[in-house]
């Protein structure tokens, strides 16, 4: 099996490794560098549970190589807390709106929701109910997790106006 040397940043760190081309950036995220935050569910990037940034676009990482990530700037669940363990405004909000049960979905919904208000800062119920229909949640009725997207969108405009 042929081997190519990847370099990529993940969570702010420089990585290099040596993948399997036909490797899936899930297995290389969860099974070389350890971080088991993303889920894989589907592998037909039906669910979303493996969902991270890449170059400031949601990818589902059960359909992609970790060749094709060469270069790449890439966020997952684990990156997104302060280093100190602050939880990001979604992280709490997911917390405290109770938008998670089992938790199976909730990095993926996290990271989606996080592109989602780069991309969004103060969007609708509606415009988060679109933005996430790509993830799946077999647990919720999904209110809960719109409210938590909502509520993280309030507290970050509440500190980046502090700011």
């Amino acid at each position: 099996m042929a081997k190519r040397l990847i370099s990529l940043t993940v969570n702010g760190k420089a990585v290099q490794r040596e993948v399997a081309d036909r490797t899936l950036l899930i297995h290389f995220l969860r099974e070389d560098l350890r971080l088991t935050g993303a889920h894989i569910g589907c592998d037909t990037t039906h669910c979303g549970a493996c969902t991270v940034d890449m170059n400031g676009k949601s990818v589902k990482s059960c359909t992609m190589f970790a060749v094709q990530a060469e270069g790449a700037q890439i966020r997952t669940i684990e990156g997104m807390a302060q280093a100190d363990g602050t939880l990001h405004p979604l992280q709490e909000s997911f917390r405290q709106e109770h938008g998670l049960q089992c938790g199976f979905c909730t990095p993926g919904m996290i990271m989606r929701g996080y592109r989602l208000l780069q991309e969004n800062p103060d969007p609708t119920d509606e415009q988060i109910r679109m933005g996430l229909s790509g993830n799946l949640c077999r647990c919720t009725g999904y209110q809960n997790i719109v409210k938590a997207v909502r509520h993280a969108a309030e507290k970050m405009q509440i500190k980046e106006a502090a700011e």
